[in-house]
């Protein structure tokens, strides 16, 4: 049976107000209500770094709850309300997402205002009508907040498997945006003053592309009327994605060799694939991904540290938005030619169309489930369906799994004929040369 076959077509409802994007998914599927509100901006020196400590300010208070106890109170109030958020990049693209989850009326004892009108109100004034002094942000809240983020930046170079695959970003993409972290800079962050942060966080809310999903037991309808009242936002224009695929063709592969007070090896590569999430050879393109590292069956799992012992890991992941693919690995220092040699050995058998019957059905297998697993979550739902808004491409679950499984050997070989090898980054001791 295909895949496919046993799924329901989602399809979310959309609207517009005030220049905001509205998408509900109507469904009883599920005992609570998932809110999603999603600000992209396109990734800048200027703008990186205030965007990712915005919601961090924004989470310790708002005009009707100023103090941060009376804010987690509310949430308390609201029968243990789940509210969060996300920073991360799509493409060349910061994206803020906000994330509440709050049960359903029915399952509750509650009598007059709707709760997702509630939820909607809440999450609306913590975007929009944060808790301010002198006009600007509160000192004490930025000045702590500022800490925060400097911890979590800090947490990233001290991880040095997440550190390698930063840097190998930075070194592939030194011309492009996308080598901006998602979280800044700490120098960045020294110089932002709850008054400076407060001037961007006005332009960001003009600018930024919002989108707001609502899936649960409600209607467009509904959801476009409680989002008309809790966000006031007077936005002259409604702000879209530029995420379209453009060829690079790479001249030379560069070498980038770091040294630090490290133990053990890590060699990664960046490449460009050449296509992307919008293009028609998508569904090939994760195919590739998973035949050549995505999985424990992969081959780099099992060529470079199965049978050749020479990583401690070894893996790929993709960007699809981006068109990037990473390979990272762990190794001892002294096999950095072999697992080199031994990785792009695996890159040609792509090429070659080195694909066994057991590679492919493995790999479809393993993506299908995934794609599956996507209905049994609504924010999960809510983070697929947004592919669509960043793409300009809508595509379904059933549609992307029936997709994968008629993906052949010459299609994966297709694409391995567009990728090329971009960077190679190998973060080793201070010893060796």
């Amino acid at each position: 049976m295909k895949g496919g076959s046993s799924l329901k077509n989602t399809t979310f409802e959309r609207s517009s107000i005030n220049n905001i994007r509205v998408h509900v998914l109507p469904t009883k599927q599920f005992k609570t209500f998932a809110i999603s509100v999603y600000i992209g901006s396109p990734l800048t020196e200027e703008t990186v770094t205030p965007i990712a400590l915005t919601p961090h300010v924004l989470r310790r208070g708002t005009k009707a709850y100023p103090e941060t106890k009376a804010f987690r109170e509310k949430l308390d109030d609201l029968y243990g309300a789940g509210f969060g958020f996300d920073i991360f990049k799509r493409g060349d693209y910061q994206i803020v997402q906000f994330r509440m989850d709050i049960i359903e009326d029915r399952y509750v004892n509650e009598s007059g205002k709707s709760l997702l009108a509630q939820a909607i109100g809440f999450l609306g004034g913590a975007i929009t009508e944060p808790a301010l002094e002198d006009n600007h942000f509160i000192e004490k809240y930025v000045e702590a907040e500022k800490l925060t983020v400097s911890r979590k930046i800090e947490a990233v170079i001290n991880d040095k498997i997440r550190y390698a695959e930063e840097r190998c970003m930075q070194e592939m993409c030194k011309n492009e945006p996308y080598r901006l972290f998602q979280l800044g800079t700490i120098e960045a962050l020294q110089s932002l003053s709850a008054a400076s942060l407060h001037e961007k966080y006005r332009a960001w809310l003009q600018e930024a592309p919002i989108d707001i999903y609502v899936v649960g037991n409600t209607t467009l309808a509904e959801v476009s009327e409680y989002v008309a009242n809790a966000i006031q936002l007077k936005r002259e224009s409604a702000a879209t994605y530029n995420l379209r695929s453009t060829y690079h063709e790479v001249k030379q592969v560069r070498t980038v060799i770091e040294k630090l007070d490290i133990k053990q090896g890590k060699l990664n590569m960046g490449l460009r694939t050449n296509a992307t999430y919008a293009d028609e050879l998508y569904s090939a393109l994760l195919m590739y991904n998973g035949v050549l590292g995505g999985y424990p069956h992969s081959k780099l799992f099992i060529n470079v540290r199965e049978k050749a012992s020479l990583a401690y890991y070894a893996s790929s992941r993709l960007d699809g938005h981006k068109g990037i693919l990473a390979i990272r690995s762990g190794i001892e220092m002294e096999n950095y030619e072999k697992a080199s040699e031994i990785i792009q050995q695996q890159l040609e058998a792509m090429r070659q169309g080195d694909i066994t019957e057991l590679e492919l059905s493995q790999t479809q297998a393993m993506i299908a489930n995934q794609l599956r697993e996507i209905n049994d979550s609504a924010f999960e739902m809510i983070s697929f369906d947004y592919n669509s808004v960043l793409s300009g491409v809508e595509r379904s679950v059933i549609e992307l799994i029936d997709a994968i499984e008629k993906v052949d050997r010459p299609q994966i070989t297709k694409v391995a004929q567009k990728v090329q090898l971009d960077t190679l980054y190998f973060l080793r001791d201070q010893k060796g040369d």
